[in-house]
């Protein structure tokens, strides 16, 4: 299987990351191909040689013509409209819709408005949206099945938006990373290093984040920024590897923290509300156990497996929320399976799916929502959704 590890240390933006895949072979004329199926016109994408800080890399111009009225601004019902009535292929159409899912869902939260009433502005642009569907053709052409990326660079002061000057990082940017948790490296830089464009884009399709997984490279492509900008080389990296085959249990596994604790004189409520907020502010699981303590008391045992950079926080959580007097703990492997995320549209409903090399998991909140609203089985829906992912 293929896999790609994008380095953004400097920042990350679509078309530095388009840039990159191009320049590590992916087809020019097929993404052109997948991007002509769409009903978006008055742009021309061309792929240039340049350089940055003396690094050879491809620059990707996306120019548009908007006869004078500015970029356009499109809602998500739009978009999504445009990308599902379109013939570019199923796994580029999921791909493309989970980018575009993430920023409708922070941008909603930003504006207090529905999901489906979110009007982008910059990343609903022409420019965007070849942008982004580029970027999934792109990956689609070299055959990538993983995708993982370094920590990614942020600036600091102001940018300039379509609604004002606004807090580095914008927004957007800012919650799509602090959402999905994902590590960053802070430089001393007032320019919008990172777009929500590109944020979006690693978020939604990055399985992981951190160094690069072991693999064996086959390919590496540098995707230009705008600017050269000296000292700093201005470009998003991409390595294409071949990953090693792997069994279930690998040699080495994740380091994890295991939290347990026994309670007894607390409700079942209150046991419901722990693991949910443990799991809100990023436990990998939590369960609970019904136990038999001294004297045939019923209780329970709380269960909470995290990262040990997030043990402290998460213990203080577990105790403050149940009352416990105490807490054990032990490091334990863990062994996580790779799989994808994607999201697919059953009647105009969005919903989650988790894809691995077993199985298609359906994210059951999302179908018993759509379930409830168009008035079926919940079991109708999930297999709709199914069946759209194969």
């Amino acid at each position: 299987m293929n896999n790609a590890w994008f380095n953004c240390g400097a920042g990350v933006a679509g078309d530095m990351v388009l840039g990159a895949l191009v320049d590590a072979g992916a087809d020019p004329l097929f993404i052109a191909d997948v991007l002509g199926h769409l009903d978006v016109d008055d742009y021309a994408l061309t792929f240039e040689g340049t350089q940055r800080c003396g690094i050879a890399s491809t620059q990707a111009i996306v120019a548009v013509h908007d006869h004078g009225h500015g970029h356009d601004h499109r809602h998500w019902r739009d978009i999504r409209d445009l990308i599902n009535s379109s013939a570019i292929p199923d796994a580029i159409k999921h791909r493309s819709l989970s980018v575009f899912e993430h920023l409708a869902v922070v941008e909603s939260r930003i504006h207090g408005v529905t999901v489906d009433d979110v009007e982008f502005h910059e990343v609903g642009s022409t420019d965007a949206i070849v942008d982004i569907v580029g970027v999934c053709a792109a990956l689609a052409s070299l055959d990538i099945e993983h995708i993982s990326c370094g920590p990614i660079a942020v600036g600091h002061g102001l940018v300039t938006a379509a609604h004002g000057a606004l807090p580095n990082p914008a927004p957007a940017v800012a919650h799509l990373l602090a959402d999905n948790r994902v590590p960053v490296v802070g430089l001393d830089d007032d320019r919008e290093l990172s777009t929500p464009t590109g944020v979006a884009l690693m978020v939604a399709l990055a399985e992981s984040f951190g160094p690069m997984p072991t693999m064996t490279p086959t390919a590496v492509g540098y995707g230009a920024g705008s600017r050269d900008r000296p000292g700093r080389a201005n470009v998003v990296s991409v390595l294409i590897g071949e990953a090693p085959e792997q069994t279930v249990v690998e040699n080495q596994g994740q380091k994890v923290t295991l939290f347990e604790t026994n309670v007894d004189d607390i409700s079942g409520e209150i046991v419901a509300h722990t693991i949910s907020r443990l799991l809100d502010i990023g436990a990998h699981d939590a369960w609970a156990t019904p136990i038999i303590m001294k004297k045939g008391r019923p209780a329970f045992t709380l269960h909470v497996l995290c990262e040990q950079a997030r043990a402290d926080r998460i213990a203080d959580v577990l105790v403050r929320e149940t009352g416990t007097l105490g807490l054990r703990g032990s490091t334990i492997d863990r062994w996580p399976q790779q799989r994808a995320e994607s999201v697919v549209i059953v009647e105009g409903h969005e919903i989650r799916v988790k894809i691995n090399d077993n199985r298609v998991k359906i994210e059951f909140d999302d179908a018993a929502r759509a379930a409830q609203a168009l008035g079926v089985p919940v079991r109708t829906i999930i297999e709709r959704a199914q069946n759209s992912v194969s």
